[in-house]
C-alpha cells in the first residue's frame, strides 16, 4: 500500500462494453470507500486494447505497463475487437500479455450460483453451486502463443509445463482450498488433466501429488478433463476447488460460467506473486456496445475479488469485509427479481448497477 494508506488501482477500461461495465464497478467501489472506515482508493486510468492498437500500432503504451507495475492492483474491463487484428490474424489481447509481463500464473475463476439466477443444471437451485476453477495462465498450450509454426501442409504449437510454475500454482491452489475450508466450504481440491494420454500431464499430476503430501489437511481428487467436464454438467455442486492446465482451464471456465447464468455473471482474476489483474470473464461484446444492455455483475464481482485479494495480501480486514459486503449486495439485488437481458429480462446496465448500489445502501 502507499504511504497515504490508499490502494492505488490501475483502471484499464478497454474496448467494447469494457468501459460500460467498468463505470458501475467504480461506482460500487466509491460507495464502499465512503462507507468503510480505513478503506481508500486512488484510481488511475490507462489505455489498452484494440482501439489503442488501431490508433498507435500496439496494444498498450509503456506508460500503461509502468502504471500496472506500480499499482497495488489492476482492474480491467474487456479488451479486443474481432475486427481489429494483428498481421497474423490473431486478436489484440493485452489482458493475456499482462499475464506474461507480470507472471500471473494463477487464473482464478469463481463459479457461484447467485440466488434468483437461473442455471441450466437441474437441481442447481436447490443444491447450489459454489466452486473455484484455477487455471494456470502462463504456460500449457498458451506458452506457444505467437510462436507456432505454420507451413503449407501443417501447423504446430507446443505445450509447456514446468516444475517451477506448477509448484507455485499448486501451492496457491492448496492455500485457497484451506482458506475456503476456514470459511465453511469443503476445502477439497481436484487436479484436472489428461495424464492417461500425455507425458506432460502425467508430469503435472506428479507435481500435484508431491504438493498434496505437503498439505495433508486438504482432501484431493484427480480427474481426466473429459470425465471432469461431464461431471461438471451433471453435479457441479460436488466440486469445491479445481486446478488445471491453461487450455483446459480456458475451456472449462467458460463451461462453469454457463452453469451460473453466463459470462456476464462470472468474475475472474489472474494472480501472481506480486501483481494481479481482475476482470470479468466476458469479452467486449461489440454487438451490444452502446446499447446499455451489458451486464456489469461480473465486473462488480471482479472488483470484490480485488478487495479480497488486497485484504488478504496486506492483512487489511476492512478490504476483506468490503468484498463480502459487495457479494451480499449482489445476492440481495438478484433475490429481489433482478433479471438481465441475457436471461430474457428487461434489466440493462443502469438497472443492474442501480439495484446493486441500492442493496449496498440498505446494508451499509
Amino acid at each position: 500500500m502507499l504511504a497515504n494508506d490508499a490502494f492505488h488501482i490501475a483502471v484499464l477500461a478497454g474496448d467494447g462494453i469494457g468501459p460500460e461495465v467498468m463505470a458501475p464497478a467504480l461506482d460500487v467501489l466509491r460507495k464502499i470507500e465512503a462507507t468503510t472506515p480505513g478503506l481508500k482508493f486512488r484510481f488511475e486510468d490507462a489505455p489498452a486494447g484494440a482501439e489503442y492498437y488501431r490508433a498507435h500500432g500496439k496494444s498498450m503504451p509503456e506508460s500503461t505497463v509502468k502504471l500496472c507495475e506500480q499499482a497495488d492492483a489492476i482492474l480491467l474491463g474487456a479488451c479486443g475487437l474481432p475486427s481489429v487484428r494483428y498481421p497474423d490474424n490473431t486478436e489484440i489481447m493485452p489482458q493475456v500479455e499482462l499475464r506474461f509481463i507480470f507472471d500471473l500464473y494463477a487464473g482464478v475463476r469463481p463459479c457461484r450460483l447467485i440466488p434468483g439466477v437461473p442455471s441450466p443444471i437441474v437441481g442447481a437451485t436447490e443444491k447450489g453451486i459454489d466452486l473455484v476453477l484455477i487455471r494456470e495462465s502462463t504456460e500449457g498450450l498458451f506458452a506457444s502463443m505467437g510462436k507456432g509454426v505454420v507451413t503449407e501442409n501443417e501447423a504446430r504449437e507446443t505445450l509447456v509445463i514446468t516444475r517451477k510454475t506448477s509448484e507455485r500454482l499448486f501451492e496457491f491452489s492448496f492455500r485457497l482450498a484451506e482458506r475456503r475450508k476456514a470459511r465453511g466450504r469443503p476445502g477439497r481440491l481436484a487436479c484436472v488433466d489428461k495424464a492417461n494420454a500425455f507425458k506432460a500431464y502425467a508430469f503435472f499430476r506428479k507435481l500435484f501429488d508431491e504438493c498434496a503430501a505437503r498439505h495433508p489437511g486438504v482432501l484431493t481428487d484427480r480427474f481426466y478433463v473429459d470425465a471432469g467436464a461431464a461431471m461438471l454438467v451433471r453435479h457441479p455442486w460436488a466440486f469445491d476447488v479445481m486446478v488445471m492446465e491453461n487450455m483446459f482451464g480456458d475451456i472449462l471456465s467458460d463451461l462453469t460460467a454457463g452453469l451460473i447464468g453466463g459470462m456476464g455473471m462470472a468474475p475472474s482474476a489472474d494472480i501472481g506473486d506480486t501483481h494481479a489483474v481482475f476482470q470479468p470473464c466476458h469479452g467486449t461484446a461489440p454487438d451490444i456496445m452502446g446499447k446499455a444492455l451489458a451486464n456489469p455483475t461480473g465486473m462488480v464481482l471482479s472488483a470484490a475479488m480485488m478487495l479480497d485479494w488486497l485484504g488478504d495480501k496486506h492483512g487489511h480486514k476492512p478490504a476483506v469485509e468490503a468484498a463480502q459486503r459487495i457479494e451480499r449486495a449482489v445476492d440481495a439485488a438478484y433475490s429481489k427479481g433482478l433479471k438481465p437481458c441475457e436471461f430474457g429480462g428487461r434489466d440493462g446496465t443502469p438497472a443492474i448497477a442501480g439495484a446493486i448500489l441500492t442493496a449496498l445502501d440498505a446494508r451499509a
